[in-house]
């Protein structure tokens, strides 16, 4: 009897240790976050940015391998497309680009993951998956900062919120993940967009726009572990604390509004595909590096990004959106801000 006292107390022994073993390993946000590595990153940045890609001008042969390539990588992940019908692929016609001098059609690239508490509310993040193409010589403007950064920003996230998905940790509302064409020739794949939404725009919540995080502005080379954030502020306080409180929390960078200025002269708030969700009074931010001696240059390549940094930023950004996603209140643009948009 003794016997069996001691091998039954031993089995509750180890039985209750390896409760306390699991319960220790508990996978948290951090843990998605930290998929988001930076040989990830590259091993992305070096096929989208790469030469054969011709530069991804809208419209292009390079730009449909381009669009062509994010879409197989949804597919990989089991990450559905936003549309019903299924097709990642949201078509723009030519009569959208008429004020262009050749006729082109272009497309938008949309997944989509449904939250599980609160579906109908949706986090956009978005980056533009084009760049500007080749010269007429047949050079390849690369864009591998601009915007090839944030496009394999935006896939890496959709990885880690899917790899929750399938722990069942999924996020309590939707996550839209939005790659905009034309950006480089007027904004045209984010004003499509938001003039032919997918989910209401009423809906939206906010978007965490990404264009330009994978090199050092020359003016913070003493300083690099930054990033400039532009539009926190401009619809939503309640955003900009957020932003402020996850930064702190979990990643520790400079988030430096030199560029958030209404007195800035490069107006850059107006400039990248955020503003036409700022101009249906969508709270949004802009994520941003700042531009550097290589920006809309054939020598914009993808040895020159600082992937290590690139991946703190990159986790910020899935920081932001993940408390965004599971928070219990939605934030909400403030009546003032913008009566004084307006």
């Amino acid at each position: 009897m003794k016997h069996l006292f001691l091998t039954a107390m031993a089995v509750l022994a180890l039985s209750c240790n390896s409760a306390q073993t699991g319960a220790s390993q508990k996978i948290t946000r951090v843990d998605y976050a930290n998929t988001i590595t930076s040989a990830d990153l590259k091993q992305h940045l070096y096929t989208y940015a790469a030469d054969d890609m011709e530069g991804r001008m809208t419209g292009s042969k390079g730009q449909r391998k381009a669009v062509d390539y994010l879409r197989d990588f949804y597919k990989k992940e089991g990450i559905p497309a936003a549309q019903a019908n299924g097709d990642y692929f949201q078509h723009i016609p030519a009569s959208f680009f008429s004020r262009m001098k050749d006729s082109i059609t272009s497309e938008n690239v949309v997944a989509f993951i449904k939250g599980s508490e609160k579906p109908d509310e949706i986090i956009i993040v978005s980056a533009h998956l084009d760049h500007v193409g080749m010269d007429k010589d047949g050079n390849v403007f690369n864009g591998a900062d601009d915007d090839g950064s944030g496009t394999v920003a935006v896939l890496e996230m959709a990885q880690a919120f899917q790899k929750a998905v399938k722990d069942g940790n999924g996020p309590k509302r939707s996550i839209l993940f939005l790659h905009v064409t034309g950006e480089e020739i007027g904004l045209f794949g984010s004003r499509y967009y938001t003039e032919n939404p997918i989910f209401p725009l009423e809906n939206t919540v906010v978007d965490l726009n990404i264009d330009m995080i994978g090199r050092i502005d020359p003016n913070k080379k003493e300083t690099p572990n930054y990033i400039y954030l532009i539009g926190s502020d401009k619809l939503s306080q309640e955003l900009h604390d957020v932003s402020e409180e996850v930064n702190k929390n979990y990643i520790n960078l400079e988030l430096d509004y030199t560029y958030n200025d209404e007195n800035d002269p490069n107006r850059f708030y107006y400039r990248s595909d955020h503003y036409n969700f700022a101009k249906n009074n969508i709270p949004v931010i802009f994520y941003f590096n700042g531009v550097h001696e290589d920006y809309h240059k054939m020598t914009d390549t993808p040895d020159k990004i600082e992937y290590d940094l690139m991946a703190k930023r990159t986790q910020l950004v899935f920081e932001t959106a993940w408390e965004l996603a599971n928070r219990e209140g939605r934030i909400k643009a403030d009546a003032d801000k913008i009566k004084a948009a307006k």
